[in-house]
C-alpha cells in the first residue's frame, strides 16, 4: 500500500481504520498485525506533537527525497526506514557519501579498541567518515577515532534522539552531535530495545558502500550487521586477531566462510572500497566539475587555500558564512574529491576542481 498510494495516504487510512479495504483480507499468522490494531496505535500518535518533541532535542526529521536523504538507504527496498530522525551540526547525505561502517564488540578488549580507534582515525584524515552504532567497546572507540582524526561521525540509534543510549557515552555523543550526525528509526521519546538494536544494523549496512568487523564473538551483533552487508552487496571485511581470544572468533569465520576481506589498516580498507567508488573517479579525480557546484559552496571552495590548509573558521570567514554552513560545505567538497585534509586544516586537492591554487 505504500508503493501504491504512498506514505501521506497510506496513513490516513491507517487512523481511519480502511486498511482493510486496501490491503484484503487481514492476516492473523505470525507477527502481522490486524487493521483495528493499527488504528489503535495510530490514534496514540500526535505527529506534530512528536515533531515539537524532536526540535526540543535538537533534531530533524528527513524523508526519503529530502536533500540530506542518504540515497544508499534506497537499495533496503521495503527494508527502508519509513523516515530518520536526525540530530547534529553535519550533513547525514554528505557524511556518507565517503564512509566505512566500524562496528564489533562491546565487551572489547585493549587490541580491539586500539585496533578500532587507529583504523577510524587514519580513515579520518583521509576525509572518509565513519559509520557506526554508538554502543559501548569497538562502536564506541571507532566514532572516537574518526572524532580526533577531523572527519564526520555517523551515530546510528535502537532509540528516539531525545534518549543518546547509551548513557555512558554521553560525552561521546555531545561531541558527535557537534561533528557529525545521530541518525534514528525511533522516534522521541522510544526507549531501546533488543529487537530495535537488530533492526538498527541494517541502516549501519546500508549507509556505507563497506562494513569493517574489527573484533566479534560468534554470537556478536556484529556479524548481524555484516550480514546485512554481504545481503545488500557491500564489501564486508574483517580485522584478524588472536586465534586464542572468543573475542576474534567472529572475525576469523567472516574471514574463513563469509569471503570476508582481510584489513590491518586504513590503507587496506580504503583499498577495497577504491574499488567500489560510487563518489570517486579513477585517478583521483571529483565527482562533479567546480562549476557544477551550487554557488553557496562554490564561495567556500574558493576560500580554501592551495597549499598550506586552513581551519574551518577561517574558511568560513573568508567566505563570509556561518560555521555551521561552512562545515557542511567543506564536507561535501571533501566528499566530492575537491579539497582534503592537511596538517593545519583544510586544503585544495591537486587536480581538483579548477586545478591546483
Amino acid at each position: 500500500m505504500l508503493r501504491a498510494r504512498g506514505p501521506v495516504e497510506a496513513w490516513e487510512l491507517v487512523r481511519r481504520g480502511a486498511i482493510a479495504d486496501e490491503a484484503g483480507p487481514p492476516q492473523r499468522t505470525g507477527r502481522t498485525r490486524r487493521p483495528e490494531a493499527w488504528q489503535a496505535r495510530a490514534r496514540d500518535v500526535d505527529g506534530d506533537r512528536l515533531l515539537e518533541q524532536a526540535a526540543d532535542a535538537g533534531a530533524r526529521l528527513v524523508v526519503p527525497g529530502d536533500p540530506e536523504w542518504p540515497g544508499r538507504l534506497d537499495s533496503l527496498g521495503d527494508g527502508r526506514p519509513y523516515a530518520l530522525w536526525v540530530r547534529g551540526h553535519g550533513d547525514l547525505r554528505h557524511a556518507c557519501l565517503r564512509a566505512v561502517a566500524v562496528v564489533g564488540a562491546r565487551s572489547a578488549s585493549a587490541y580491539g579498541l586500539h585496533v578500532a580507534s587507529g583504523l577510524a582515525h587514519d580513515l579520518a584524515r583521509d576525509a572518509w567518515s565513519v559509520v557506526s552504532g554508538g554502543a559501548y567497546g569497538i562502536d564506541a572507540a571507532a566514532h572516537r577515532g574518526c572524532l580526533a582524526g577531523g572527519a564526520a561521525t555517523v551515530a546510528v540509534l535502537a532509540c528516539g534522539p531525545d534518549r543518546l543510549y547509551p548513557g555512558g557515552n554521553e560525552r561521546l555523543f555531545a561531541e558527535v552531535v557537534e561533528q557529525g550526525v545521530v541518525a534514528t528509526e525511533h522516534a522521541p521519546g522510544a526507549r531501546p530495545t533488543r529487537h530495535g538494536f537488530l533492526v538498527r544494523n541494517r541502516v549501519i549496512a546500508a549507509l556505507a558502500p563497506g562494513t569493517v568487523v574489527v573484533e566479534a564473538g560468534l554470537r556478536s551483533g556484529a556479524l548481524n550487521t555484516a550480514r546485512h552487508a554481504q545481503e545488500l552487496s557491500r564489501t564486508v571485511m574483517a580485522v584478524p586477531g588472536p586465534v586464542t581470544s572468543a573475542l576474534s572468533a567472529g572475525c576469523h569465520r567472516l574471514l574463513r566462510d563469509w569471503n570476508a576481506v582481510c584489513v590491518t589498516d586504513a590503507a587496506d580498507v580504503a583499498e577495497q572500497l577504491g574499488a567500489v567508488g560510487e563518489e570517486l573517479r579513477a585517478g583521483g579525480g571529483t565527482v562533479m566539475a567546480a562549476d557544477g557546484l551550487d554557488p553557496a559552496t562554490r564561495t567556500v571552495l574558493e576560500a580554501v587555500p592551495g597549499r598550506k590548509g586552513a581551519g574551518p573558521a577561517e574558511i568560513a570567514t573568508a567566505a563570509g558564512v556561518g560555521m555551521d554552513e561552512a562545515l557542511r560545505r567543506l564536507g561535501l567538497l571533501a566528499a566530492g574529491g575537491f579539497i582534503e585534509r592537511a596538517p593545519s586544516g583544510w586544503r585544495v586537492r591537486r587536480g581538483a576542481g579548477d586545478g591546483e591554487r
